[in-house]
């Protein structure tokens, strides 16, 4: 039922990597794409104007925090997240399920939503898929997820069921509230994501029920939690084949090159992760020879760019040196730079992969990035 936001451009020949378009609200997306996380409507040390700069059309802003702080009712009299925050381009929402899910001691599942207690203040609350809905349109969410359960590696099989099956449930419960929205003038997408932890049978049916809903887009959840990268290759690629290729595919949590070039390798068009901007607070850097840390002794006296190869304005204008004495100093500047050039390295990476697709060099692309940084990493 649902009206297609995206469209395949240019498939590689040797696997099922692609490249596409994605038709949002506030303006389109080349995809694959990467979107920063902004947890609180803002990515850390980084202003809008700055992420635009890069080349960012859409970020990542966490519903569970917003909901408990400023609240939904602030945020929408401010014009929704775009008026709120200045950040004009896409804002996609995460349910808030996972942050809630970790929460365990804190929080009680039902077949009504979940019943939880804020990490701020301990007052009750509750979500319903229609609750969460509803907040998100609040927000003016270009892409909201449905609620969901995203079960812990190593859980049984006979509860990691019940919680795909209650994600299935909620899914659709999510859609009717979403379709009474659209019908009222919300113009966001609602996506449904698959879970089905790491049994075979169980994403296979998770993939199928969640496919049927036919809503804007789908996701993978439920990978990268902790699990040995074997598993996570294994169920990316079992996953990612069973989704309709019409809709554009999202994976949760992902930001490291050789974990986006593996998502990529499977049709993914979407990914997110805290990785690039939570590492370059804590020292490390990222570069095409690998990662360094900025803290070790070795940078006191080295006047050279982080990486030599890279354009950002941070390259061209600090030092190694510089950002070494920043961060020994704990000056607010160092984060700020920091976080502006793991960014523009990694969209300046996706843009790299794409353009890797439309020449069909994908695999070609990949291997010799791979062997270059992995090589060096090790060295670090």
């Amino acid at each position: 039922m649902a009206n297609s936001i995206f469209i395949e451009k240019h498939r590689d020949p040797s696997c099922r990597a692609r490249t596409g378009t994605l038709f949002l609200p506030h303006g389109e997306v080349e995809t694959p794409t990467f979107m920063p996380v902004g947890t609180n409507a803002t990515v850390k040390a980084v202003e809008p104007a700055d992420l635009d700069a890069m080349g960012f059309n859409i970020i990542l802003a966490n519903t569970y925090h917003l909901f408990l702080r400023p609240g939904p009712d602030i945020i929408a009299k401010a014009g929704g997240l775009h008026g709120f925050s200045g950040w004009k381009k896409n804002f996609l929402t995460d349910s808030g399920g996972f942050q809630v899910f970790s929460l365990s001691q804190f929080r009680k599942i039902l077949q009504e939503g979940v019943h939880f207690k804020s990490h701020i203040d301990g007052s009750s609350h509750v979500l319903t898929p229609e609750k969460v809905v509803d907040v998100q349109v609040a927000f003016n969410s270009d892409i909201q997820m449905a609620l969901d359960i995203c079960a812990p590696w190593g859980e049984t099989e006979k509860k990691a069921f019940r919680a795909a099956m209650l994600t299935y449930d909620w899914a659709k419960r999510a859609k009717s509230q979403w379709i009474m929205h659209r019908e009222n003038g919300y113009q966001g997408n609602l996506f449904g994501i698959v879970q089905g932890n790491f049994y075979e049978e169980l994403r296979k049916l998770s993939a199928e029920q969640i496919s049927e809903l036919d809503l804007p887009g789908i996701a993978i959840g439920g990978l990268s939690i902790g699990e040995p990268k074997e598993a996570y290759i294994e169920y990316l690629e079992l996953t990612s084949a069973l989704l309709p290729l019409d809709k554009p595919h999202y994976l949760m949590g992902i930001g490291t090159p050789d974990y986006i070039i593996e998502a990529v390798r499977n049709g993914i068009d979407i990914f997110d992760c805290v990785y690039p901007t939570r590492t370059a607070r804590n020292g490390l850097l990222f570069t095409s020879k690998g990662q360094i840390t900025i803290k070790k002794a070795i940078f006191k006296e080295d006047f050279s760019p982080i990486d030599p190869e890279c354009s950002c304005h941070v390259c061209k204008t600090y030092s190694r040196a510089y950002l070494h004495h920043l961060f020994r100093n704990n000056e607010i500047l160092y984060s700020m730079l920091a976080s502006q050039h793991n960014l523009h390295f990694t969209a300046d990476f996706v843009g790299k992969i794409r353009r890797a697709i439309e020449q069909d060099r994908f695999e070609a692309f990949a291997r010799a990035f791979m062997s270059g940084y992995s090589e060096a990493a090790a060295a670090e």
